[in-house]
């Protein structure tokens, strides 16, 4: 069964971009449209790493990460970077919860999604994606 079912990788690669992208912008847009108020509050996190500068700023980046980061797992482009940034938030939201006290079971969901998010750092978008169809574009004989 494997054997036929690796003809559809790429499939589902995008089964896993799509659902993954899709619930980072489910959580994502609360706090990104929330305002300075969530955003700062959001990275008071970053106190956890010793980093207590412009809070806000930090919970911008975070909030943004996760909606803008969705929006190109879906799609596929500026993948890499997205991931490793998604990655880099989720890091930040299991320290914050380890610090809280939370434990395993409440930074479980933060290590998991880094996890995965990181392992599409390596490999990549697959074939359907914007960046896939711009490589393709680059990679045919002009006429």
């Amino acid at each position: 069964m494997t054997g036929r079912l690796q003809n559809f990788r790429d499939t589902g690669l995008l089964i896993l971009r799509i659902g993954l992208g899709g619930m980072y912008l489910w959580h994502g847009w609360p706090k990104l449209s929330a305002g300075p108020e969530r955003w700062t509050k959001l990275g008071g996190a970053m106190g956890n790493l010793g980093i207590d500068f412009f809070p806000a700023f930090w919970g911008f980046m975070a909030a943004a990460a996760e909606f803008f980061g969705g929006l190109c797992l879906i799609f596929g482009l500026f993948f890499g970077w997205a991931a490793l940034l998604m990655a880099a938030t989720m890091v930040v939201a299991a320290v914050n919860h380890f610090s809280r006290g939370d434990g395993l079971s409440g930074a479980s969901h933060a290590i998991e999604n880094g996890i995965v998010l990181f392992s599409l750092l390596f490999i990549g978008p697959g074939k359907y994606s914007v960046a896939a169809r711009f490589t393709r574009k680059a990679n045919q004989p002009s006429s």
